[in-house]
């Protein structure tokens, strides 16, 4: 990469780095690669979106015939385990650094998304957020795409889910109160372990698990509810009785509405990035988790994790983890149109 990529002010938003990946390159609507201080080792590539709603096909194995909208592609959340690493390949890009460090911003999607809305004679039953990468990354601390986003989509009374990592939610919660009293509005915070030097290690640009439940009590706090996803559930590192019980005593007192676990899934493209991690943190474990992904017993392991966790949700006082908590965020599919609270006022926004 050109050590003359742009930074952020000052610069012009019409000039194309000639350094830039030729993945990249061939991007309709590229408009510049900026490196910053602030995020060393990054490099964001803005280009101007087309389209900003994604309409799932109803044949496609994760989220059928649901929308979505992905403010950005990569993610400095850098997660290991992270099932979106494969999508960067689509730019010539690697599932691997490249995935955290080269990171795609829409910069001009709130323009786009209000157009789209306004066209449409049949507005989306819905749409979820943080089903790719997280739109509360750090990058939105700077781009601060998702406060015209979410009012596009409340001023049109759109109902919509977000799922995030990134406390920056919180900067967001009044406009996301506001939007929850012209449409249906819910939101879910994704932590899997308390020991945080193992969380560090293996999604090393997140907030810590503690400012994540921080984030929940905020969340609870503002009169909105908040799905806990506990996920992913690592084998023989945060897996065992007394940690998954610490983990739901925790997200209990920090107020979470009900709660979702997940085991770790690992795709093929992902097993490499992860192994490569698990080489090198627990060397010990590699032969226990090569039996567990290669012999196709994750299944077994589901179940199992499943009789460990199940009496414990119940003993904090959640609902029973089932399919109608996983609807609140898109994760089965389409399965028609949320209700709708009635407006407390004419127009929000």
């Amino acid at each position: 990469m050109n050590e003359d990529v742009l930074r952020w002010s000052g610069q012009r938003t019409d000039r194309v780095d000639e350094g830039t990946l030729p993945g990249l390159a061939r991007l309709t609507g590229f408009v510049r690669s900026v490196r910053t201080p602030e995020f060393r080792g990054v490099t964001f590539h803005e280009v101007l979106a087309k389209s900003a709603l994604n309409h799932v096909p109803a044949d496609a194995r994760m989220l059928p015939d649901e929308y979505t909208i992905n403010p950005y592609r990569g993610c400095t959340h850098a997660c290991q385990y992270c099932f979106a690493r494969p999508t960067h390949t689509r730019l010539g890009l690697n599932v691997a650094g490249d995935f955290d460090n080269e990171v795609i911003v829409k910069t001009n999607i709130v323009e786009v998304l209000r157009g789209e809305l306004a066209r449409k004679r049949k507005l989306p039953p819905r749409v979820a957020f943080g089903t790719n990468t997280d739109v509360y990354q750090r990058a939105e601390g700077r781009y601060e795409l998702m406060p015209g986003i979410i009012s596009a989509l409340s001023g049109h009374r759109v109902p919509f889910s977000i799922l995030t990592k990134g406390p920056l939610i919180r900067r967001d919660l009044p406009l996301l109160v506001r939007a929850s009293q012209a449409t249906t509005v819910h939101l879910g915070v994704s932590l899997s372990m308390l020991d945080e030097e193992l969380q560090q290690s293996v999604e090393f640009g997140t907030a810590t698990t503690s400012a994540r439940l921080a984030t929940v009590r905020a969340i609870r706090d503002a009169g909105l509810e908040c799905t806990v996803f506990l996920s992913p559930i690592l084998p023989h590192l945060s897996d065992s009785v007394s940690q998954l019980e610490s983990l739901v005593s925790a997200v209990a007192s920090a107020g979470a509405t009900d709660v979702l676990y997940h085991p770790l899934f690992l795709s093929s493209g992902v097993k490499d990035v992860f192994f490569a991690w698990l080489r090198q943190a627990h060397p010990s474990l590699v032969d226990s988790y090569v039996r567990l992904y290669s012999s196709g017993s994750e299944t077994g392991y589901r179940h199992e994790i499943g009789a460990r966790i199940r009496p414990l949700i119940a003993k904090y006082g959640f609902p029973e983890p089932s399919r109608e908590i996983e609807d609140k965020f898109a994760l089965n599919g389409r399965r028609g149109r949320p209700p709708a609270p009635e407006p407390t006022q004419a127009t929000l926004f």
